[in-house]
């Protein structure tokens, strides 16, 4: 390439260098938010042998010379809870994650995520603790809570645990957001299409708010309520219409995780979706005993735009995956 189609190249950075300052800042408080509580930073690797199963995630592959297949974590989750089950104690990691066919506006295949874990604590205790660390980093007001039942119940006066598969498809079928025939839409489906197009838009604008106590069917990695089995301890947060958080009461069954894990496969099979791997570390970390605690995936570029003001992602990181 000659000097003169060199200096064509659109070299500079995708945000303001403003920005970049800001995001600077918001990274130093947020570490000194975990100093003072005497929360250890960790690191771990984000290229591995395993990913999630998780049927809505699509993971990066790498290729190497010799040893096949490795992925680009989707997050640190495993990794982090094989650390706790080792006796690390509480621990969080700022750290790079790789989401395959996720491009937008608040979008990018890589992004930043901060991931913690406050062993001793429930859904509940974390979400206090959530609330001081968005007052002491972006100085927000005081959050607010509502269970997702009564989330649906305010906003569609639909009933998630009674209301019949049928009428949520009609909910759906009257708003026109699906092309394609409703009728096929399993349950679940049909709750996050709900959820992401008739409610989500509208949460979070007066304070942050918490959304806790998703169905048993959404629990992921979250373990199931002893009062009400059809409820998993999970919450999301959510500010100015944007999902900023997601945490869960931590499932340490290893069993019960490794027929979540199953059932993912089947559900990947049965849409065509290439199925990874159950990772071994992973199930044995747990059966070795994971310490009872709560952990929450945040969304470290979400929460710098709310900070920066800033309408697309491209606003508040370096360089997009276009121009990396």
């Amino acid at each position: 390439m000659s000097p003169e189609s060199n200096h064509n190249l659109d070299w500079q950075p995708n945000a303001p260098l403003i920005n970049l300052r800001l995001r600077a800042s918001v990274l130093a408080r947020i570490r000194q938010f975990f100093a003072d509580r005497e929360v250890m930073e960790v690191e771990t690797p984000a290229l591995s042998q395993f990913t999630v199963t998780d049927r809505h995630i699509a993971s990066l592959t790498v290729v190497t010379p010799n040893d096949g297949h490795y992925y680009l974590q989707t997050s640190p989750e495993y990794a982090m809870k094989r650390l706790l089950a080792a006796g690390s104690g509480c621990i969080y990691q700022i750290c790079k994650a790789f989401r395959a066919n996720e491009e937008g506006q608040r979008h990018n295949p890589e992004f930043t995520m901060l991931e913690w874990y406050r062993i001793g604590f429930d859904h509940h205790r974390l979400m206090n603790e959530i609330d001081d660390f968005l007052q002491h980093v972006l100085k927000m007001p005081p959050t607010q809570r509502m269970s997702y039942a009564q989330l649906f119940q305010h906003y569609l006066h639909l009933d998630i645990f009674y209301s019949p598969d049928e009428v949520l498809r009609n909910c759906i079928q009257q708003a026109g957001w699906m092309n394609a025939p409703v009728e096929r839409l399993d349950r679940d489906t049909c709750l996050q299409l709900l959820m992401s197009h008739a409610i989500e838009p509208q949460l979070g604008f007066d304070a942050p708010l918490f959304v806790y106590d998703f169905p048993s069917s959404q629990a992921a990695l979250a373990r199931l309520s002893h009062t009400q089995p059809c409820v998993a301890e999970r919450f999301e947060l959510y500010i100015q219409g944007i999902e900023i958080a997601n945490g869960f009461h931590e499932l340490t069954d290893a069993d019960e995780q490794k027929q979540r894990f199953l059932r993912d496969q089947v559900k990947r099979r049965e849409h065509n979706q290439p199925i990874p791997n159950i990772d071994p570390r992973f199930l044995a970390a747990l059966e070795n005993g994971l310490p009872d605690c709560a952990g929450v995936a945040l969304g470290i570029d979400r929460l710098i735009m709310l900070a920066a003001q800033a309408r697309h992602i491209d606003e508040i990181i370096s360089f997009n995956w276009r121009r990396s």
